[in-house]
């Protein structure tokens, strides 16, 4: 049986920046616009946290019942390492997104937007779909396109809906940016896999583009999240003047961008997930503060 240590690393505490980053990021565009509703905030960063841990788990259940997780480097894997049962991971996912949904409702009920049902329902069931049910889609290399959606725009762009009940253009702006660096923990996370995804049939885009192709996608959509910052930020885009002060996480994006671009593989490249991590979260925090005082 796995130790609470083993569920606590099973819940892939690291990725959790993916999640705090959008709804930064959401809830500056909000109090820039004079909307800013900090009981609403929270409620969406519960949504995201545990949308995200139960992504993690579900994850680990899926790849771990197909026998695709059991020569990986990288954290711990439950299913995959025979550490806990597949049902009772798999509850702990469902319970996660059950929560998820619960707070979800809580903000669609404040705000009495139903037809935010559809884009909850949505976001679970790609999350459960990402390596669960009989065709995941993150098998046929379109993962990427699933993270920028559900981990950029939509929760960018729906954290500033549920507070000021419309769409500054600035936010979907942010939410371009937040995605990319989503997609950049992705894109890493599969360089590294390509050598056991290959054969166990799991077709990411990494695999379907190769080594190369990959870390210049890396590097591409690293670069394309700082560019968003001047758009941002400067008079002839939309002013928002101190939005430049997410460009103090550029250095942050050095160690990674270097590993990647140098050919790093297996083992060498986990700090590069770690650090793209912390890139994303420190870009979001200081997006989001930076936008919210503008």
């Amino acid at each position: 049986m796995a130790t609470a240590g083993q569920w606590f690393e099973g819940a892939r505490p690291r990725t959790l920046g993916a999640a705090i980053a959008p709804i930064a990021v959401g809830t500056g565009v909000a109090a820039a616009v004079g909307g800013l509703q900090v009981g609403r905030a929270l409620l969406a960063l519960i949504v995201m946290v545990a949308a995200q841990v139960g992504t993690n788990f579900a994850n680990d259940y899926s790849d771990g019942v197909r026998g695709t997780d059991t020569s990986r480097v990288g954290p711990v894997r439950l299913v995959g390492q025979s550490l806990a049962r597949p049902r009772t991971v798999a509850l702990t996912a469902l319970a996660c997104f059950a929560v998820a949904a619960v707070a979800g409702l809580a903000l669609i009920i404040g705000t009495g937007e139903w037809w935010l049902l559809a884009v909850g329902a949505a976001s679970l069931l790609a999350a459960w779909l990402y390596t669960g049910g009989p065709a995941p889609y993150g098998y046929l290399g379109l993962g990427e396109i699933a993270v920028f959606i559900f981990f950029g725009i939509v929760p960018v762009v729906g954290t500033t809906y549920v507070q000021v009940l419309s769409v500054p253009t600035s936010a979907w702006i942010s939410g371009i940016a937040v995605g990319a660096l989503a997609c950049a923990i992705l894109v890493a996370n599969n360089l590294r896999d390509i050598p056991t995804d290959t054969p166990a049939g799991k077709r990411t885009l990494a695999v379907r583009i190769g080594d190369r192709a990959t870390r210049v996608l890396y590097v591409v959509l690293i670069g394309a999240a700082f560019v968003m910052v001047p758009v941002l930020a400067l008079p002839v885009g939309f002013g928002l003047s101190f939005a430049s002060i997410a460009l103090l996480a550029l250095p942050l994006a050095f160690r990674p961008v270097r590993s990647v671009s140098t050919g790093a593989v297996g083992a060498a490249l986990i700090p590069v997930l770690q650090a793209t991590g912390i890139l994303l979260l420190a870009f979001g925090l200081l997006l989001g503060i930076g936008i919210g005082l503008s």
